[in-house]
Protein backbone atom coordinates (compact mmCIF):
# COMPACT_ATOMS: atom_id res chain seq x y z
CA UNK A 1 0.00 0.00 0.00
CA UNK A 2 2.90 2.11 0.62
CA UNK A 3 4.45 1.38 -2.59
CA UNK A 4 5.04 4.41 -5.01
CA UNK A 5 2.53 2.65 -7.17
CA UNK A 6 -0.16 3.06 -4.89
CA UNK A 7 0.52 6.64 -4.08
CA UNK A 8 -2.45 8.41 -6.91
CA UNK A 9 -4.39 6.10 -4.88
CA UNK A 10 -3.12 7.50 -1.59
CA UNK A 11 -3.66 11.38 -2.65
CA UNK A 12 -7.36 10.67 -4.04
CA UNK A 13 -7.88 8.97 -0.08
CA UNK A 14 -6.59 11.97 1.19
CA UNK A 15 -8.41 14.39 -0.94
CA UNK A 16 -11.70 12.64 -0.12
CA UNK A 17 -10.82 13.19 3.90
CA UNK A 18 -10.18 16.30 3.45
CA UNK A 19 -13.29 17.32 1.15
CA UNK A 20 -15.72 15.47 4.32
CA UNK A 21 -13.81 17.27 7.09
CA UNK A 22 -14.22 20.59 4.99
CA UNK A 23 -17.85 19.92 4.51
CA UNK A 24 -19.02 18.46 7.61
CA UNK A 25 -16.61 19.29 10.63
CA UNK A 26 -14.39 22.27 9.62
CA UNK A 27 -16.82 24.19 7.35
CA UNK A 28 -14.99 26.72 5.58
CA UNK A 29 -16.74 30.26 6.62
CA UNK A 30 -16.65 32.53 3.23
CA UNK A 31 -14.50 33.37 0.54
CA UNK A 32 -10.63 33.24 2.62
CA UNK A 33 -11.38 29.71 3.90
CA UNK A 34 -12.66 28.28 0.28
CA UNK A 35 -9.58 29.95 -0.91
CA UNK A 36 -7.44 28.23 1.85
CA UNK A 37 -8.88 25.06 1.41
CA UNK A 38 -8.75 25.05 -2.64
CA UNK A 39 -4.98 25.63 -2.56
CA UNK A 40 -4.50 22.38 0.34
CA UNK A 41 -6.54 20.33 -2.34
CA UNK A 42 -4.19 21.31 -4.91
CA UNK A 43 -1.17 21.19 -3.01
CA UNK A 44 -2.44 17.59 -2.00
CA UNK A 45 -2.98 16.69 -5.38
CA UNK A 46 1.02 17.30 -6.84
CA UNK A 47 2.46 15.84 -3.39
CA UNK A 48 2.58 12.26 -5.12
CA UNK A 49 5.30 13.90 -7.71
CA UNK A 50 6.51 16.89 -5.38
CA UNK A 51 6.39 15.67 -1.73
CA UNK A 52 8.81 18.26 -0.68
CA UNK A 53 7.95 21.03 -2.01
CA UNK A 54 4.30 20.61 -1.31
CA UNK A 55 4.91 19.94 2.32
CA UNK A 56 7.40 23.22 2.72
CA UNK A 57 4.04 25.13 0.85
CA UNK A 58 1.69 23.80 3.24
CA UNK A 59 4.05 24.51 6.04
CA UNK A 60 3.48 28.50 4.91
CA UNK A 61 -0.02 27.86 4.31
CA UNK A 62 -0.69 26.80 8.09
CA UNK A 63 1.28 29.85 9.02
CA UNK A 64 -0.74 31.94 6.79
CA UNK A 65 -4.36 30.49 7.64
CA UNK A 66 -3.22 30.31 11.62
CA UNK A 67 -2.73 34.30 11.09
CA UNK A 68 -5.77 35.07 8.97
CA UNK A 69 -8.08 33.27 11.92
CA UNK A 70 -8.90 30.52 9.37
CA UNK A 71 -11.53 27.47 10.47
CA UNK A 72 -9.27 25.13 8.33
CA UNK A 73 -6.25 25.09 10.25
CA UNK A 74 -6.60 21.66 12.14
CA UNK A 75 -7.60 20.04 8.61
CA UNK A 76 -4.29 21.99 7.40
CA UNK A 77 -2.23 20.23 9.70
CA UNK A 78 -3.40 16.81 9.16
CA UNK A 79 -2.88 17.49 5.54
CA UNK A 80 1.01 18.36 6.18
CA UNK A 81 1.50 15.96 8.30
CA UNK A 82 0.32 13.10 5.97
CA UNK A 83 2.28 14.80 3.38
CA UNK A 84 5.33 14.17 5.67
CA UNK A 85 4.49 10.69 6.29
CA UNK A 86 4.55 10.94 1.96
CA UNK A 87 7.87 12.11 1.99
CA UNK A 88 9.37 10.00 4.66
CA UNK A 89 8.12 7.24 3.14
CA UNK A 90 9.41 7.53 -0.97
CA UNK A 91 12.66 9.11 0.44
CA UNK A 92 16.12 9.28 2.87
CA UNK A 93 18.12 11.45 4.25
CA UNK A 94 17.83 15.58 4.37
CA UNK A 95 14.56 16.36 2.68
CA UNK A 96 12.26 14.47 4.94
CA UNK A 97 13.90 15.95 8.21
CA UNK A 98 14.05 19.48 6.48
CA UNK A 99 10.30 18.95 5.56
CA UNK A 100 9.68 18.53 9.33
CA UNK A 101 11.67 20.55 10.64
CA UNK A 102 9.50 23.16 8.47
CA UNK A 103 6.05 21.60 9.35
CA UNK A 104 7.12 21.78 13.03
CA UNK A 105 8.35 25.59 12.58
CA UNK A 106 4.83 26.48 11.25
CA UNK A 107 3.38 24.96 14.81
CA UNK A 108 5.50 26.45 16.59
CA UNK A 109 4.82 30.24 14.94
CA UNK A 110 1.41 29.41 15.53
CA UNK A 111 1.73 29.04 19.11
CA UNK A 112 4.14 31.58 19.94
CA UNK A 113 1.66 34.06 21.83
CA UNK A 114 1.47 30.61 24.28
CA UNK A 115 5.28 30.61 24.58
CA UNK A 116 7.10 30.32 26.97
CA UNK A 117 4.38 28.99 29.89
CA UNK A 118 2.96 26.11 27.14
CA UNK A 119 5.84 24.75 26.04
CA UNK A 120 5.43 21.30 27.28
CA UNK A 121 2.27 21.73 25.22
CA UNK A 122 3.94 23.55 21.92
CA UNK A 123 6.75 20.77 21.95
CA UNK A 124 3.97 17.82 22.44
CA UNK A 125 2.21 19.30 19.29
CA UNK A 126 4.89 19.95 16.99
CA UNK A 127 6.24 15.88 17.72
CA UNK A 128 2.62 14.64 17.49
CA UNK A 129 2.34 16.95 13.77
CA UNK A 130 5.92 16.83 12.38
CA UNK A 131 7.98 14.09 14.42
CA UNK A 132 5.03 11.09 14.46
CA UNK A 133 4.80 11.34 10.86
CA UNK A 134 8.49 11.41 9.62
CA UNK A 135 8.98 8.38 12.28
CA UNK A 136 6.14 6.35 10.83
CA UNK A 137 7.25 6.91 7.14
CA UNK A 138 11.00 6.37 7.92
CA UNK A 139 10.13 2.61 9.46
CA UNK A 140 7.54 1.57 6.46
CA UNK A 141 10.62 2.81 4.25
CA UNK A 142 12.48 0.97 6.49
CA UNK A 143 10.37 -2.30 6.80
CA UNK A 144 10.04 -1.95 2.48
CA UNK A 145 13.61 -1.29 1.87
CA UNK A 146 14.57 -4.46 4.15
CA UNK A 147 12.09 -6.56 2.50
CA UNK A 148 13.55 -5.81 -0.95
CA UNK A 149 16.66 -6.46 -0.18
CA UNK A 150 15.64 -9.70 1.22
CA UNK A 151 13.84 -10.70 -1.70
CA UNK A 152 17.07 -9.88 -3.91
CA UNK A 153 18.96 -11.99 -1.33
CA UNK A 154 16.87 -14.72 -1.52
CA UNK A 155 16.95 -14.83 -5.25
CA UNK A 156 20.89 -15.19 -5.90
CA UNK A 157 20.43 -17.63 -2.96
CA UNK A 158 17.98 -19.52 -5.44
CA UNK A 159 20.18 -18.97 -8.17
CA UNK A 160 23.40 -19.89 -6.07
CA UNK A 161 21.69 -22.83 -5.16
CA UNK A 162 20.75 -23.52 -8.85
CA UNK A 163 24.05 -23.26 -10.06
CA UNK A 164 25.49 -25.61 -7.01
CA UNK A 165 23.07 -28.17 -8.25
CA UNK A 166 23.66 -27.55 -11.65
CA UNK A 167 27.13 -28.39 -11.09
CA UNK A 168 26.06 -31.41 -9.12
CA UNK A 169 23.65 -33.04 -11.78
CA UNK A 170 27.26 -32.46 -14.44
CA UNK A 171 29.24 -34.23 -11.86
CA UNK A 172 26.89 -37.34 -11.72
CA UNK A 173 26.33 -37.15 -15.91
CA UNK A 174 30.25 -37.49 -15.89
CA UNK A 175 30.46 -40.31 -13.10
CA UNK A 176 27.58 -42.26 -14.82
CA UNK A 177 29.25 -41.85 -18.26
CA UNK A 178 32.36 -43.51 -17.08
CA UNK A 179 30.77 -46.32 -15.59
CA UNK A 180 29.11 -46.89 -18.84
CA UNK A 181 31.84 -46.50 -20.96
CA UNK A 182 34.05 -48.68 -19.13
CA UNK A 183 31.62 -51.29 -18.00
CA UNK A 184 28.73 -51.39 -20.07
CA UNK A 185 29.95 -50.68 -23.00
CA UNK A 186 32.90 -52.69 -22.57
CA UNK A 187 30.87 -55.82 -22.24
CA UNK A 188 28.08 -55.24 -24.39
CA UNK A 189 30.61 -54.57 -27.19
CA UNK A 190 32.61 -57.79 -26.45
CA UNK A 191 29.41 -59.74 -26.59
CA UNK A 192 28.48 -58.09 -30.51
CA UNK A 193 31.88 -59.16 -31.29
CA UNK A 194 31.86 -62.88 -29.84
CA UNK A 195 28.33 -62.55 -31.89
CA UNK A 196 29.95 -61.77 -34.90
CA UNK A 197 32.60 -64.27 -34.83
CA UNK A 198 30.38 -67.35 -33.99
CA UNK A 199 28.20 -65.79 -37.22
CA UNK A 200 31.27 -66.62 -39.08
CA UNK A 201 32.25 -69.99 -37.79
CA UNK A 202 29.04 -71.78 -37.82
CA UNK A 203 29.08 -74.26 -40.49
CA UNK A 204 26.76 -73.63 -43.29
CA UNK A 205 24.83 -76.82 -42.67
CA UNK A 206 23.26 -75.26 -39.47
CA UNK A 207 19.71 -74.39 -39.41
CA UNK A 208 19.06 -71.11 -41.12
CA UNK A 209 17.26 -70.38 -38.09
CA UNK A 210 20.21 -70.56 -36.02
CA UNK A 211 22.11 -67.75 -38.45
CA UNK A 212 19.17 -65.47 -38.14
CA UNK A 213 19.11 -65.85 -34.69
CA UNK A 214 22.77 -64.43 -34.25
CA UNK A 215 22.00 -62.23 -36.71
CA UNK A 216 19.29 -60.73 -35.40
CA UNK A 217 21.39 -60.79 -31.92
CA UNK A 218 24.45 -59.14 -33.82
CA UNK A 219 22.22 -56.84 -34.83
CA UNK A 220 20.23 -55.84 -31.43
CA UNK A 221 23.70 -55.75 -29.76
CA UNK A 222 25.56 -53.39 -32.47
CA UNK A 223 22.52 -50.77 -32.33
CA UNK A 224 22.57 -51.28 -28.50
CA UNK A 225 26.16 -50.40 -28.63
CA UNK A 226 25.01 -46.98 -30.76
CA UNK A 227 22.60 -45.74 -28.39
CA UNK A 228 25.19 -46.40 -25.42
CA UNK A 229 28.00 -44.38 -27.36
CA UNK A 230 25.73 -41.64 -27.76
CA UNK A 231 23.97 -41.50 -24.48
CA UNK A 232 27.90 -41.90 -23.25
CA UNK A 233 28.47 -38.33 -25.20
CA UNK A 234 25.56 -36.69 -24.05
CA UNK A 235 25.89 -37.60 -20.73
CA UNK A 236 29.41 -35.99 -20.74
CA UNK A 237 28.50 -32.95 -22.92
CA UNK A 238 25.20 -32.27 -23.78
CA UNK A 239 25.80 -28.96 -25.47
CA UNK A 240 27.97 -30.56 -28.00
CA UNK A 241 25.41 -32.43 -29.40
CA UNK A 242 23.63 -30.51 -31.96
CA UNK A 243 19.96 -30.21 -31.83
CA UNK A 244 17.95 -30.56 -28.46
CA UNK A 245 20.50 -32.42 -26.55
CA UNK A 246 19.47 -35.97 -25.41
CA UNK A 247 16.52 -35.72 -27.28
CA UNK A 248 18.72 -34.74 -30.21
CA UNK A 249 21.39 -37.82 -29.79
CA UNK A 250 18.90 -39.98 -29.93
CA UNK A 251 15.96 -39.39 -32.17
CA UNK A 252 15.90 -36.31 -34.72
CA UNK A 253 12.43 -35.04 -35.32
CA UNK A 254 10.96 -36.56 -38.81
CA UNK A 255 12.68 -39.73 -37.99
CA UNK A 256 10.15 -40.85 -35.28
CA UNK A 257 7.92 -43.03 -37.40
CA UNK A 258 10.77 -44.58 -38.78
CA UNK A 259 12.73 -45.69 -35.02
CA UNK A 260 9.43 -46.94 -33.95
CA UNK A 261 9.14 -49.11 -36.81
CA UNK A 262 12.04 -50.83 -36.18
CA UNK A 263 11.17 -51.01 -32.33
CA UNK A 264 8.30 -52.86 -33.48
CA UNK A 265 9.87 -54.80 -35.87
CA UNK A 266 12.46 -55.96 -32.98
CA UNK A 267 9.32 -56.92 -31.00
CA UNK A 268 8.21 -58.96 -33.45
CA UNK A 269 11.64 -60.80 -33.86
CA UNK A 270 10.74 -61.90 -30.11
CA UNK A 271 7.47 -63.65 -30.64
CA UNK A 272 5.04 -60.54 -30.18
CA UNK A 273 2.50 -60.20 -32.87
CA UNK A 274 2.50 -56.33 -32.59
CA UNK A 275 0.56 -54.35 -34.68
CA UNK A 276 0.58 -50.63 -34.59
CA UNK A 277 -1.21 -47.32 -35.71
CA UNK A 278 1.02 -44.46 -35.75
CA UNK A 279 -0.47 -40.90 -36.62
CA UNK A 280 1.38 -39.34 -39.55
CA UNK A 281 1.97 -36.31 -37.82
CA UNK A 282 4.26 -37.76 -35.43
CA UNK A 283 6.67 -37.05 -37.92
CA UNK A 284 6.72 -33.29 -36.94
CA UNK A 285 6.79 -33.78 -33.23
CA UNK A 286 9.39 -32.21 -31.40
CA UNK A 287 12.36 -33.98 -30.90
CA UNK A 288 12.00 -33.91 -26.78
CA UNK A 289 8.34 -35.99 -26.74
CA UNK A 290 9.62 -37.37 -29.65
CA UNK A 291 11.92 -39.46 -27.56
CA UNK A 292 9.09 -40.11 -24.70
CA UNK A 293 6.80 -41.91 -27.04
CA UNK A 294 10.27 -44.14 -28.73
CA UNK A 295 10.73 -44.88 -25.29
CA UNK A 296 7.49 -45.48 -23.90
CA UNK A 297 7.16 -47.75 -26.58
CA UNK A 298 10.72 -49.67 -26.11
CA UNK A 299 9.91 -50.38 -22.53
CA UNK A 300 5.82 -51.39 -22.97
CA UNK A 301 6.59 -53.97 -25.61
CA UNK A 302 9.50 -55.30 -23.43
CA UNK A 303 7.66 -55.47 -20.49
CA UNK A 304 4.77 -57.13 -22.73
CA UNK A 305 7.06 -59.79 -23.72
CA UNK A 306 8.57 -60.53 -20.77
CA UNK A 307 5.40 -61.23 -18.48
CA UNK A 308 3.18 -61.78 -21.03
CA UNK A 309 5.34 -64.07 -23.23
CA UNK A 310 5.64 -65.33 -26.82
CA UNK A 311 2.71 -65.40 -28.88
CA UNK A 312 1.20 -62.69 -27.09
CA UNK A 313 -0.78 -60.24 -29.32
CA UNK A 314 -0.29 -55.78 -28.78
CA UNK A 315 -1.63 -52.95 -30.09
CA UNK A 316 0.08 -49.99 -30.42
CA UNK A 317 -1.74 -46.77 -31.01
CA UNK A 318 -0.05 -43.55 -31.32
CA UNK A 319 -1.51 -40.11 -32.28
CA UNK A 320 -1.46 -36.60 -31.91
CA UNK A 321 -4.48 -34.51 -30.67
CA UNK A 322 -5.66 -31.40 -31.79
CA UNK A 323 -4.52 -29.71 -28.77
CA UNK A 324 -1.40 -31.28 -30.00
CA UNK A 325 -1.64 -33.31 -26.89
CA UNK A 326 0.17 -37.10 -27.60
CA UNK A 327 -1.84 -39.97 -27.00
CA UNK A 328 -0.06 -43.34 -26.40
CA UNK A 329 -2.02 -47.13 -26.02
CA UNK A 330 -0.28 -50.67 -25.66
CA UNK A 331 -2.95 -53.18 -24.99
CA UNK A 332 -1.79 -56.64 -25.20
CA UNK A 333 -4.16 -59.91 -24.78
CA UNK A 334 -1.73 -61.56 -22.07
CA UNK A 335 -1.44 -64.45 -23.42
CA UNK A 336 1.66 -66.63 -22.88
CA UNK A 337 2.52 -67.82 -19.77
CA UNK A 338 2.01 -65.55 -17.44
CA UNK A 339 -1.77 -65.78 -18.63
CA UNK A 340 -4.56 -62.30 -19.12
CA UNK A 341 -5.38 -61.55 -15.41
CA UNK A 342 -1.72 -62.38 -13.82
CA UNK A 343 -0.84 -58.94 -12.26
CA UNK A 344 2.58 -57.85 -13.64
CA UNK A 345 5.41 -56.34 -10.89
CA UNK A 346 5.75 -52.90 -11.27
CA UNK A 347 9.60 -52.47 -11.59
CA UNK A 348 12.16 -49.97 -12.67
CA UNK A 349 10.68 -50.27 -15.87
CA UNK A 350 7.14 -48.84 -14.88
CA UNK A 351 8.68 -46.30 -12.64
CA UNK A 352 10.90 -44.65 -15.06
CA UNK A 353 8.36 -44.63 -17.42
CA UNK A 354 6.59 -42.60 -15.23
CA UNK A 355 8.73 -40.31 -14.25
CA UNK A 356 9.57 -39.73 -18.23
CA UNK A 357 5.82 -38.74 -18.29
CA UNK A 358 5.92 -36.78 -14.95
CA UNK A 359 8.42 -34.59 -16.53
CA UNK A 360 5.88 -33.30 -19.02
CA UNK A 361 3.08 -32.86 -16.37
CA UNK A 362 1.45 -35.69 -18.32
CA UNK A 363 -0.21 -38.89 -17.01
CA UNK A 364 0.60 -42.67 -17.18
CA UNK A 365 -1.77 -45.57 -16.42
CA UNK A 366 -0.94 -49.01 -16.72
CA UNK A 367 -2.84 -52.06 -15.35
CA UNK A 368 -4.87 -55.36 -15.97
CA UNK A 369 -7.92 -55.16 -18.26
CA UNK A 370 -10.48 -57.93 -18.70
CA UNK A 371 -8.52 -59.15 -22.18
CA UNK A 372 -4.99 -58.24 -20.85
CA UNK A 373 -3.01 -55.72 -20.06
CA UNK A 374 -3.38 -52.25 -21.12
CA UNK A 375 -0.43 -49.35 -20.93
CA UNK A 376 -1.33 -45.23 -21.69
CA UNK A 377 0.35 -42.13 -21.45
CA UNK A 378 -0.77 -38.74 -22.46
CA UNK A 379 2.00 -36.19 -23.05
CA UNK A 380 0.48 -32.53 -23.42
CA UNK A 381 1.94 -29.93 -25.89
CA UNK A 382 4.78 -28.21 -24.49
CA UNK A 383 3.89 -24.61 -23.06
CA UNK A 384 6.10 -21.54 -23.97
CA UNK A 385 7.76 -20.08 -21.06
CA UNK A 386 6.09 -17.15 -20.32
CA UNK A 387 7.87 -13.85 -19.16
CA UNK A 388 7.02 -12.02 -16.03
CA UNK A 389 8.18 -8.26 -15.74
CA UNK A 390 9.46 -6.85 -13.11
CA UNK A 391 8.31 -5.53 -10.70
CA UNK A 392 9.46 -2.04 -9.98
CA UNK A 393 9.29 -0.36 -6.70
Amino acid sequence: MFDRRFAAVRAVVLVGLLVGDLLLVHRPSGERDLGLAAAGLALCAVAGRWAFGALLTLSGLLVAAHALGSDIVPALKVLAAVVLFELAVRESGRRPVAGAAALALAVAVNRLADLPGELPSVLYKMGIVAGLPLLLGAYVRATRDAARTARVHAAREAAGAGQRLLAARAAERTAIARELHDLVAHHVSSMVLRVGIARHVIPATVDARVTEVFDDLHASGSEALADLRRLVAVLRDPDSVAGAGTAAALVTPGALPAALESVLEGSRRTGLAVSAVVDPALASLDAVRGLAVLRLTQEGLANAAKHAGPGTRAELTVRVADDDAVHLTLQDDGAGDAGPSAARPSGHGLVGMRERVDLFGGRLEAGPTPCGWRLTAVLPAPVAPVRVPERTP
